[in-house]
């Protein structure tokens, strides 16, 4: 009787997480069933019944009804912009955040301090004073001009911080013994130490900024710097009449963080078991 309801117990609980995950992966598989469909069944039906090309063709621009749109450019645009943003937002992550756990130097605490009342500030408040240095640097439509503004991530310093304070000082004192520097002892000796967190760190990073759309419509303003959250933005403007390739800019957008995640997976949930201790 008990193993009866133990069973019946975890038919329910398998059932439930099957019926949850269908849920939640469903958005997606609609995504990309709507990027192949026929124009005709886009948005009209669940689950289209004819499939075509056409809609990958406009995007490329192979189709002799598509507008013209920098897609292609536009996605290289945001490779570009969130590779060199997420690069600096981990290296000044490692490297204040290992200032902040291994230096002494005066006025430590204060510094630690603004970090973590910065990272309970609204963001948006900064949002027009950014803007107007941007502007008056003359960084409007510039690469530059949306990767300086995120090239600083304090959520990195905070977790680098928290996780350096757990490797030994014996260990950092002997290197220091042998003669490296900081930099070489940070780089050398608690960098490959940190493979898993820094994985962690550089997937939500990387996902943040490629996904990141309000200060890319700010900024952007020709087709050489577009990037491609913001032309899928202008869905309801002047590709409205075009809903299956804004799908399939949309798995387009989606296809490169599924890569990387499933590259990453292990070290993701090594660094994972860190950040919930």
């Amino acid at each position: 009787m008990v193993g009866q309801h133990k069973k019946a117990g975890k038919i329910i609980r398998y059932t439930l997480t099957t019926i949850l995950m269908l849920i939640m992966i469903f958005p997606f598989v609609y995504l990309v069933l709507n990027s192949f469909a026929a124009w005709d069944q886009v948005d009209r039906k669940i689950i289209p019944t004819d499939y075509t090309l056409r809609s990958w063709q406009w995007l490329f621009g192979n189709d002799v009804t598509a507008a013209p749109a920098p897609w292609i450019r536009a996605f290289f645009n945001t490779v570009i912009v969130s590779t060199i943003a997420t690069g600096l937002m981990l290296l000044f992550g490692l490297m204040v955040g290992y200032a902040l756990a291994k230096l002494n130097f005066r006025g430590k605490k204060f510094v630690n301090n603004v970090i973590l009342f910065q990272m309970f500030f609204p963001a948006i408040i900064l949002l027009i004073p950014q803007f107007l240095m941007i502007s008056d640097v003359h960084m409007l439509d510039t690469f530059m001009g949306m990767i300086l503004p995120t090239a600083v991530s304090l959520w990195a310093i905070f977790m680098y911080t928290n996780f350096f304070k757990a490797i030994p000082d014996t260990l950092i004192e002997a290197a220091r013994l042998d003669g490296a520097s900081d930099m070489k002892i940070l780089f050398k000796i608690v960098l490959p130490m940190s493979k898993s967190i820094t994985t962690v760190i550089f997937l939500f990073l990387f996902t943040e900024r490629w996904t990141n759309l309000l200060w890319d419509m700010l900024v952007t303003k020709s087709d050489g710097t577009v990037t491609l959250n913001v032309l899928i933005s202008q869905m309801f403007g002047p590709y409205g009449t075009y809903p299956g390739p804004m799908y399939a800019a949309s798995v387009l957008l989606t296809i490169p963080l599924i890569i990387l995640f499933l590259c990453f997976s292990r070290k993701f949930q090594e660094g994972m078991q860190f950040t919930l201790k």
